[in-house]
């Protein structure tokens, strides 16, 4: 189950004109590796964006070592890829809708 590593100390705001709040999410696998991927919280309307797979990390405390260390060019190019991601996401939905 996911959980949250590391919440970003400050809002961001994005050249979407919206602030959002960011928090950096993994899971630990079957072989016990992390996977990581960052969440975009909309501090106006609560909407929720998530990036796919962002890293790969041998261990937790590697996983919170790498999100304290991300600066706001990556996140802007992390909201682009979440964006992306939930079109994605959307379209899937909609086939599956039809297909049935």
């Amino acid at each position: 189950m996911a959980e949250s590593v590391y919440e970003h100390p400050h809002t961001l705001s994005f050249e979407d004109g919206r602030e959002y709040r960011i928090r950096v999410l993994g899971e630990e696998r079957s072989d016990h590796t992390w996977s990581g991927w960052i969440e975009f919280i909309d501090t106006e309307s609560r909407r929720k964006l998530r990036t796919g797979q962002e890293t790969s990390q041998p261990n937790r405390e590697a996983l919170v070592y790498w999100a304290t260390g991300l600066e706001h060019v990556y996140f802007d190019g992390a909201l682009e890829r979440a964006n992306t991601h939930r079109r994605k996401r959307q379209t899937a939905s909609r086939k599956s809708a039809i297909s049935r």
